[in-house]
């Protein structure tokens, strides 16, 4: 080994280039050259920068809408005319199941709507048929029967002229509501959307092979009643292959393909072909398929009841609005229609002519990585071929890695056993960075939260920055800030000490791609282009002689890491942006910051894992940390103690606060009342529940949980109004009143018969239930008992264990429910109490009683109330 002369005389000096020397003993080295600390703030801001320059405005990008005036052009997704569609469609006001705007206006304004489109459609070329189907049935999903009677699905079928095809395009979407919503962006953007293509397609002499069914259904929002209803009974769903699912959580940005296939690689490269304004990913479908979502789609349905494959798409920014009375066309600009009807049109007519449609089941070939990037282009590639490049950058990295070790002791004079110890002890460090990158905004997240402050971010959402981000950057600096302060490491240049810390954060995502690899996850394409674009520069830099050269090795790295600096921030921003609304209706049990803290930790790690480590180059760069580190303090302090850090805003960031106006009848098996009461029922929607408002001045006064009733009483003894209801059980509350809450009717149970079975051991209870149009039937049969069959799903309920749980609604068929349930018991005594029957009867097409909307008047602008008069009624049989 050769001592300091020998070092300096083995690598000539360039004019312009900075020497990397070795440290002396506890001093600072001297001949390389550091940036000025106050150059590395520059450098974080210019990140900072091409993030709100180029990132934000491509995420939110838009194109032009076409009005009336560009219909010359024949073919085209004219969005002025879906607009004024739209706003007929908010005019007739919230659509529940049910209900008269349901069920009469809004069904009377499309098939207006379509026969107008009918009138106007090129005859020589295309044949269109539209049905109104009344849907009838039952099916299981939630661990309860739902079923249907009269819901109302329109249907049209527009079929080339000459074709033979059997197979059929089926595009879905649904014209019902939640309450209080006028449901303009879901689903009323994807109506207006889907009626203005058939408007396009049929009135063009642009042909196409397969038969487009055009699908409208009346109940998505109840359970998804209307497209199993389709599926199961109509006449075209048989022919119906490959479907097109448009649903919305979120009003007025672009529409998010998170759902393909499944197992059909095809279908991504349709949308690669026909989509103009690309946006997906593989981790959206993989994300959502988790249940990490709050939502469902009719797509679930299509492909388990109909085994049917295809694209699930959606809206998903600005979901604050979503299922509340602000999600109007105010919000929804005209040209995130054209966005839609861009994307909606290319898609079915490239669906409509692919030769794969010919025999779709015949193309089935596992799945797929496929990402956007930026918007502007679209890759895609077989799960196979990832795992494959997955594997392979990741060896290619820890390759690369040790090819530069061995250039480093080298260049340094020292064996390469020696380089490789001291990097064993930077991987080391590295390990800890990436863990504390992950556990200090973690850790943020469940200190707010323990003091009462989660989603300090839900309307300032920059305070991310200071509450999760810089944490992160704070988490990941410091291990090699620390390290390369107290190593004493003479032989080696501090430049590449610095390199060889970045080196040990690629090994350690380079195993951590190859763990993720193992595991299946397809999302596993983030961590391989991230490593890809840091290989890059590295086998540049070994190529030439830059690796040697002091810091000369950070130009091309800077350069090439802006490619994965867009993409991952891009990407993780879009995670935010979807899921940050949905954390106001993740419930009282869930910690939202966590989840967001991770994203947000996620996507620092991968967009400036390797950059922030470049703060090492610069002299006193513990003036960075400590930057960071007063950021975080103060960005802490505005979200806890300033009005910036309350999550809530009238209209834009509303608290949603559902909740029952409850009356509870107990009726004993001799006919008496042991229980009349009445109250609210609450389900809180955030992790916050109730506190804002008893700060806002709600008198909550008296308000319990139901823990003691749901421990003694069936379903809580409440009326649970469906499968979330009965989810969120033990997080209800319940507000008494004193006086009796008023409904505009009662659900009439009649015993119709209690006859004993030709078998000599089974009894049949003969039941008319009178009700409203959302009714839940609760059985729970005592110890001894056993329900060994009934007029609803037979199999139900040898698969599920009681109580069991029946959900009926109704459409435009109001008739009562005819059911019988027949009970076996071992000892044959039927003159004792068998089973308890709850009824629970929800109004909600009515406010309630003058004290139940002066209560509600009590609640502040920024909480959205979702309220109705709902009755329970026990029986003993």
């Amino acid at each position: 080994m050769g001592d300091k002369d020998q070092l300096i005389s083995d690598e000539p000096v360039e004019e312009g280039v900075a020497r990397s020397l070795p440290k002396k003993s506890g001093k600072k080295q001297k001949g390389y050259s550091q940036v000025p600390w106050y150059f590395a703030s520059g450098i974080v801001l210019f990140w900072a920068l091409l993030f709100l320059a180029v990132v934000k405005p491509l995420f939110y990008r838009l194109p032009q809408p076409l009005t009336v005036e560009d219909a010359t052009s024949k073919g085209v997704f004219i969005a002025e005319r879906a607009q004024a569609n739209l706003y007929d469609f908010e005019a007739i006001g919230t659509k529940v199941v049910g209900s008269e705007g349901n069920e009469i206006k809004t069904v009377q304004f499309l098939l207006k709507e379509l026969n107008l489109i009918k009138a106007n459609m090129q005859e020589d070329l295309f044949d269109m048929e539209i049905d109104l189907q009344y849907a009838y049935g039952a099916y299981v999903k939630w661990n309860l029967v739902n079923m249907y009677q009269g819901i109302q699905n329109i249907v049209v079928k527009l079929t080339p002229k000459g074709s033979t095809s059997e197979n059929y395009i089926l595009v879905n979407s649904h014209f019902d509501s939640q309450p209080t919503s006028p449901s303009t962006g879901d689903d009323g953007h994807m109506v207006v959307s889907i009626l203005e293509v058939l408007r396009v397609l049929s009135s063009t002499r642009q042909t196409f092979e397969h038969t487009i069914i055009f699908l409208i259904n009346g109940s998505e929002e109840n359970s998804l009643q209307a497209s199993h209803g389709f599926i199961a009974h109509h006449k075209w769903a048989k022919n119906c292959k490959v479907v097109i699912n448009l649903d919305a959580a979120g009003s007025g940005g672009r529409e998010l393909m998170f759902q393909s296939g499944p197992n059909h690689p095809w279908l991504v490269q349709v949308y690669k072909k026909g989509a103009a304004h690309y946006f997906s990913t593989t981790m959206a479908e993989e994300i959502f398929q988790t249940g990490l979502v709050p939502s469902y789609t009719d797509f679930d349905i299509f492909a388990e009841y109909g085994n049917m494959i295809g694209l699930d798409i959606g809206q998903c920014i600005n979901g604050f609005v979503y299922h509340t009375k602000y999600d109007r066309i105010d919000v929804i600009p005209r040209a995130a229609l054209q966005n839609t009807g861009d994307n909606l049109l290319g898609l079915v007519r490239t669906l409509s002519n692919a030769t794969e449609m010919r025999d779709p089941t015949g193309n089935a070939g596992g799945n797929v990585v496929f990402f956007d990037v930026l918007g502007l282009y679209f890759v895609s590639y077989s799960a196979e071929n990832g795992v494959k490049l997955n594997y392979a950058v990741a060896g290619l990295t820890i390759i690369l890695v040790y090819v530069s070790l061995l250039r480093i002791a080298s260049k340094s004079n020292v064996s390469s056993g020696q380089v490789l110890g001291w990097f064993i002890l930077v991987l080391v460090f590295q390990l800890v960075a990436f863990v504390l990158g992950l556990v200090l905004p973690l850790a943020v997240a469940y200190g707010l939260d323990m003091y009462g402050f989660s989603l300090s971010y839900f309307s300032t959402p920059s305070l991310m920055v200071g509450l999760f981000v810089c944490p992160s950057l704070l988490g990941l600096t410091l291990p090699s800030y620390i390290y390369l302060k107290l190593q004493n490491n003479e032989k080696v240049p501090f430049a590449q000490q610095v390199q060889l810390a970045l080196h040990g954060h690629a090994v350690v995502l380079a195993a951590l791609g190859i763990g993720l690899t193992v595991y299946g996850l397809r999302t596993t394409y983030l961590i391989t282009w991230t490593l890809v674009f840091y290989i890059i520069p590295l086998a540049f830099n070994l190529l030439t002689t830059l690796h040697d050269r002091g810091f000369s090795w950070t130009g091309i790295l800077k350069i090439i890491q802006v490619a994965p600096f867009l993409y991952n921030s891009y990407l993780i921003y879009c995670f935010i942006v979807i899921l940050t609304p949905m954390m106001g209706r993740f419930g009282v049990d869930t910690n939202p910051d966590l989840i967001i803290g991770f994203l947000c930790a996620l996507g620092t790690i991968l967009s400036m894992g390797f950059l922030i480590l470049l703060i090492n180059t610069t002299r006193k760069s513990g003036f960075i940390l400590l930057g960071l580190l007063a950021v975080t303090v103060a960005t802490v302090y505005v979200a806890s103690s300033t009005n910036i850090g309350f999550p809530y805003r009238p209209k834009t960031n509303v608290q949603r606060v559902p909740y029952l106006q409850v009356r509870r009848v107990f009726y004993e098996y001799d006919g008496t009342v042991s229980k009349d009461e009445s109250g609210y029922l609450f389900n809180f929607q955030d992790r916050r529940g109730y506190a804002p408002l008893v700060a806002s001045g709600v008198d909550l006064t008296g308000m319990v949980n139901m823990t003691s009733d749901c421990d003694n009483y069936m379903m809580c003894g409440m009326p649970l109004y469906d499968h979330r209801w009965v989810e969120a059980m033990d997080t209800l509350m319940w507000l008494p009143r004193k006086t009796p809450v008023w409904t505009p009717a009662e659900p009439i149970l009649e015993l119709l018969g209690k006859n004993l079975l030709e078998n000599g051991k089974t009894i049949r209870f003969v039941f008319n239930l009178t009700c409203t149009d959302h009714t839940s039937i609760f059985i729970q049969p005592k110890t001894d008992v056993t329900i060994s069959n009934w007029s609803f799903v037979e199999h139900y309920t040898t698969t599920y264990k009681p109580p069991y749980h029946i959900y009926f609604s109704f459409g435009i068929d109001d008739t009562p429910l005819y059911f019988s349930i027949d009970i076996e018991k071992p000892d044959l005594d039927y003159d004792v109490p068998l089973y308890e029957i709850g009824i629970s009867a929800q109004y909600m097409h009515v406010d309630g009683d003058k004290e139940a909307i002066d209560f509600a008047n009590t609640f502040p602008a920024y909480a959205a109330t979702i309220q109705w008069p709902a009755i329970y009624k026990k029986y003993e049989f």
